[in-house]
């Protein structure tokens, strides 16, 4: 599966001359599914390097994690929303890589409530899971779905929270405008979240990182070589 989907993403890669890791799982998925991951891992592989996530309408909001795991930093692009189209995902996910550095490990989509009777949201033949309150101010009541493209989740590709993910002290805060989250249960069948309780996120780090983002562009020779 890997060799299916690797080789675009790859190119795209070496033509950018961004460095990015293989996709972290191999899922024995059929065919259409492992097509459109390979069209998801095409299109993100750039945001490894995060300043080019910043200048496509990326922005750091919250670092997410709870005793059961985490969810990382999540960049999310607003214009994105309610997109099911593989190449356009609603949020990344980062983790701290030291050095004021942070790595690429994930993609989620996000799709806003539209009305009570609203279907769920699928992708990658996987129901979404929600539907849950925004995680910022001003952020929508949403269904969402997380792909762990780039660090393995040892409980699966589309799980929620990835216990090898962990949000930097610095970040811990409690989410108390999360308390009552409705109970959940996601496509991999684990159960969601009945409260936030002990989750840690930070929304201060927006105008930091994207700062020193910009600051890290200047200067910085055409990556496609023009």
């Amino acid at each position: 599966m890997i060799a299916r989907f690797a080789g675009a993403a790859l190119t795209l890669v070496a033509a950018l001359a961004v460095p990015a890791s293989a996709p972290a799982h191999a899922t024995g998925l059929n065919p259409a599914v492992e097509q459109q991951l390979g069209e998801a891992y095409a299109a993100t592989a750039r945001y490894g390097y995060t300043p080019f996530a910043t200048a496509d309408g990326y922005r750091a909001r919250v670092c997410l994690a709870r005793a059961q795991g985490g969810m990382g930093f999540h960049y999310f692009n607003e214009s994105h929303f309610g997109s099911l189209d593989p190449t356009r995902p609603g949020a990344l996910l980062y983790e701290d890589a030291g050095q004021g550095e942070r790595r690429l490990i994930g993609v989620e989509w996000v799709v806003p409530v539209t009305g009570k009777n609203m279907k769920r949201p699928r992708l990658f033949g996987q129901d979404f899971q929600g539907p849950m309150p925004g995680h910022y101010p001003g952020m929508p009541t949403h269904y969402d779905l997380h792909v762990w493209l780039y660090k393995q989740n040892p409980n699966g590709l589309f799980a929620q929270w990835n216990p090898r993910v962990t949000c930097p002290a610095s970040a811990a805060q409690g989410m108390k405008d999360m308390k009552g989250m409705k109970d959940m249960k996601g496509a991999n069948g684990s159960q969601g979240m009945s409260s936030m309780k002990g989750t840690q996120s930070t929304q201060s780090m927006q105008s930091t990182q994207d700062s020193q983002d910009v600051q890290s562009m200047q200067g910085m020779q055409d990556a496609s070589g023009r």
